[in-house]
């Protein structure tokens, strides 16, 4: 299996896991009288293998991302740097949105509101960062399509 897949199969097993949630938590209450619409026990089977299941393909994925190299790197290091660059233009880009905000005055007299950052230089920076994004992105990829679990 490549790492591409099992990445999927992690999704999978993590959207299975939340919807297991919204059965068990479905059933383990019912009217006086009435019966569940499904088992909890077997609810509950199902969640411990489902959560055994991902937690072993997390493994394999962590030992596959520090194994293998890329560029030089780990790629475990690509992956940690995309996602804290992600975050990261995240952040900057709604605090540029925040302080290019126009605010409309009605009269002279009404306070005006200024930026306190240069937006166009902190643009630059975060069109940069995009692009390093793209870049990170499109190798982890690459690599996840032709890496083999282990």
């Amino acid at each position: 299996m490549k790492l591409a897949q099992a990445l999927n199969e992690r999704k999978e097993l993590q959207t299975r896991l939340d919807r297991l949630h919204d059965r068990l938590t479905a059933n383990v209450r019912v009217q006086e009288g009435d019966t569940p619409s499904e088992d909890p026990v077997l609810l509950f089977g199902l969640l411990d293998e489902t959560a055994e299941a991902l937690q072993n393909l997390i493994f394999r994925i962590g030992r596959t991302n520090i194994e293998t190299i890329v560029e030089g790197r780990p790629l475990a290091d690509l992956v940690a740097e995309r996602e804290v660059a992600q975050r990261r233009f995240n952040i900057l880009r709604d605090v540029l949105d925040t302080a290019a905000r126009r605010t409309e005055r009605h009269s002279a007299t009404d306070i005006r509101i200024l930026s306190t950052i240069d937006v166009a230089a902190h643009q630059k920076a975060l069109d940069q960062l995009a692009v390093r994004i793209r870049e990170i992105d499109a190798t982890v990829q690459a690599a996840n399509w032709t890496t083999d679990l282990l």
